[in-house]
Order: structure tokens, then sequence, then C-alpha cells
């Protein structure tokens, strides 16, 4: 195993500092701030230089915005293009040479369903945005006002947005829409199976529901297909897209059949939708990751990892399951305590990432309880760099079960759902 550098008990003066300002400024929802205490100040592909002089290997991927990684020369080419260029950098709406060759680049990357008359909607920035107007669509589509979700999803944090809509008293009517995540990533890297998905598909065609597939995550190469419906061969009526289609940029956009196209209902016209370094951004990525198969590397190099994961999890009963696609892998960690599924062991957890972070290596935290282990790096990893990672993984598992005592998880937590199950259905009402 290789040996890593371990972080000095004493960080620098300028990143001490930037930190200690940053707590009282901000509020306590900044999650990643807290367990991951790095000032960057420099990056490059897989790796972030802090103010502390460390380097350290990202496997967070900006939430997975960077599928290429951070600065890559494709993406700062197009930035820089359009910025020497005296092209806006925003119009809403009007047709540019930028929005036009990002359009081009996106549908030419569509599965084979979207092929004919797709139309492509920009949003707001957010993938939140996307989600909204994907919504307002399927109500607007079919005149119905309810949707149906999953539990376990990044839709959880919209709430708002399942909770909109006219028509109070909707009853056990047919939804306009069911919303899912072809794997869910903050809910534990779970991916839905694909006869499951064959079958939802079937079911929301039979009864005129529009299948709402949310590839925020998993699009752009993630999973080991350019778009993670295709591992199943469905093609959905609408696509949230977002993340890395901004190419690290802010840019989020749904794409969806011409039979639902219409005006939405007020509110949902953000001036926020055309930003044209995003576009140029997000145009030069997609054609990177088509033009050099990155979406192909994802699914071998994902294999890899995922056999290594395994194997590692073979020697320690307390990660309780490896699971992912391509590059998005989770990483579960239990509790040694008697049942199956054991309970899981959140404390366990964020020992492993602040250990990981300790050997220069940043990931992330989801699941049930936070009890998962994330990894999302960058569509250019290579195999030293994913060797390195599995190497500072596995060097930072050791030192947190020695450092770590058993979880006593309560009552409440003794039975998650298993991940070889379908996600959990959440239904949510439409009207106020």
């Amino acid at each position: 195993m290789a040996v890593t550098e371990l972080a000095p008990d004493a960080p620098t003066v300028a990143h001490a500092g930037i930190l200690r300002r940053q707590t009282p400024r901000e509020p306590s929802a900044r999650t990643y701030a807290r367990s991951l205490p790095v000032v960057p100040v420099r990056a490059r592909g897989l790796t972030i230089e802090g103010a502390d002089g460390r380097r350290y290997l990202d496997c967070l991927s900006g939430a997975g915005t960077l599928a290429l990684g951070h600065n890559h020369p494709v993406v700062l080419g197009a930035i820089r293009k359009v910025l020497d260029s005296g092209a806006p950098l925003h119009v809403p709406d009007l047709a540019t040479p930028v929005e036009d060759a990002f359009t081009a680049e996106l549908l030419a990357t569509l599965p084979a369903g979207f092929a004919a008359g797709a139309r492509v909607r920009f949003c707001g920035p957010t993938a939140a945005d996307a989600v909204g107007s994907a919504l307002a669509l399927a109500r607007t589509a079919t005149g119905r006002d309810r949707a149906l979700t999953f539990t376990g999803t990044g839709h959880d944090a919209w709430t708002a947005e399942l909770s909109e809509g006219g028509g109070g008293g909707a009853g056990r009517t047919v939804p306009a829409a069911l919303l899912l995540e072809p794997v869910q990533d903050e809910g534990g890297v779970i991916p839905a199976p694909d006869a499951w998905l064959r079958a939802v598909r079937r079911i929301t065609a039979d009864r005129s529901i529009a299948l709402i597939a949310d590839e925020t995550r998993t699009g752009v190469g993630r999973t080991g297909a350019f778009w993670a419906v295709e591992h199943s061969g469905i093609t959905p009526d609408v696509m949230v897209l977002s993340q890395a289609i901004g190419g690290s940029l802010p840019l989020s956009v749904i794409v969806h059949r011409p039979d639902l196209d219409g005006p939405l209902p007020d509110g949902r016209a953000d001036a926020f939708r055309g930003n044209q370094l995003a576009m140029a951004a997000g145009a030069a990525t997609l054609a990177y990751v088509r033009e050099h198969r990155l979406a192909e590397r994802a699914a071998a190099l994902g294999e890899h990892l995922l056999g290594k994961l395994g194997e590692l999890a073979l020697h320690h009963p307390r990660v309780g399951g490896v699971r992912g696609r391509g590059l998005m892998i989770g990483v579960e960690l239990v509790a040694p305590a008697a049942g199956d599924p054991a309970p899981p062991a959140p404390a366990l957890a964020a020992a492993v990432q602040q250990e990981c972070l300790r050997r220069g290596l940043i990931v992330g935290l989801g699941g049930h309880r936070a009890s998962v282990v994330r990894l999302l790096p960058p569509l250019t990893l290579t195999d030293e760099q994913a060797d390195a990672v599995l190497d500072r993984f596995a060097d930072a598992l050791d030192a947190a079960l020695a450092l770590s005592g058993p979880d006593a998880p309560p009552e409440a937590a003794a039975a998650p759902r298993a991940a070889s199950a379908g996600p959990r259905r959440k239904e949510a009402g439409l009207s106020r």
C-alpha cells in the first residue's frame, strides 16, 4: 500500500484565518464546509491545492459538476473564446451562436428515442429550477396537479416544487408525473434496477403519466453511459439535466417530447437562463466526453474500483455494501450488531471521511443517516490516480476502524432500506 502524507496538526495562518472568518459569516446550512475544512486556491483535474499548502485528490468533483475535473483546457478555452469575442454573456431565449452550438451538441448525445423532434428548454441556473419546470410542464400538458417521487432522493430538498399546483382535493386521481433518479446519489448511491425501470416505463406509458428522469447527477457519462437511462433502454418523456452539462458553470435544461410542448405557468421564465459562458463550457464538455468515449472509460474504471472496494469489504465486516455504476460509487458503513440488514454507522462514516481528508482525499457522505461514503471522481481519472484513491481510502478505513468504537444506533435506525430493493415511492399532493 502506498504511503500517504498525513495532514499537519497545525494549519497555516492563511488557511485558519479564512476558515475562522467563514464561520460567523455563513449559515449552518453550508454542509461541505463543516466536514471538509479545505480552502482551495488552485486546482487542475483531480487535484486541489489548498491554502494549507497540501494537495488533495478531489472525489467530489464539485458535487458532480466537474465531468472533466477542475479547469480542463477545453473548458477554459471555450470560456476564453466567448470572453474574447465580445459576445453578450447573458441573453435569455435569444438565438446565439453559442446557444446553437450547445443545443446541437446536446441533441447529438440524447438517447435514440429522443432523436426526432426533442425540445430543449433552458431553465434557471439550478437543478431545482429544472425540476420545477419539468413538473410544471407535466401539469400543463396533462391537466393534472399531483406528482410522485421517491424517498432518499435529491428531490427531498425540493419539496416546495412538489407542493405547488392548483386545484385542491385531487384525491387518488392519476398523477401528472413520476419523477425519479436512475441512480440515487444523495440517497446512498443506489442504482435503480434496469428491469424495474422498464416496468415503471410501461406503467407510466399505459396511464399517460409523464415519466421524468432526473439526470442531474447521473448524466454526461458519469454512470458508464452518456445518460443513465440508457442502461435500461428506456426513453423518458422528460429529462432534467444540470450539473456537468454546464462544464462547471451554472446551467440547467429540460429535454422533452415535442407533444408536451407549450407555455409554462407564470413564474417559470427565470431571467438567468441565458448564461452564454455556461453554454460554451457545456458544449465543450459534451463534445469532449463524446469524442473521447469517456462514458465507456467510466464504465471500465468504475468496474475496477467497485471490484477492488468489494475485495476490501471482504476483510472488513463493518463495510455493509459497495455499490454504484461507473464513476458513481458508494461504500456503506454499518454497526457491529446482529440482524440483517445491519444498522448504519454514521459515526464511522464521518471518521472515514476525516481520515481520508488527513490523507489528502476528499470524499462525500450520503445515504441513510449519512452512513455511505460517496466517490464521484472526474471522468478523466487515470489508472494511477484510481489506484491512489483506493490506497488512501483503504488506509483511511483502517485508521477509522482502529479509532472508532461501535456505533449504538437508535431503534428507529435498526431497519434501513435494503439497497437491492427498488426506491420507495413518495406521493406528493400538488395542491396548496
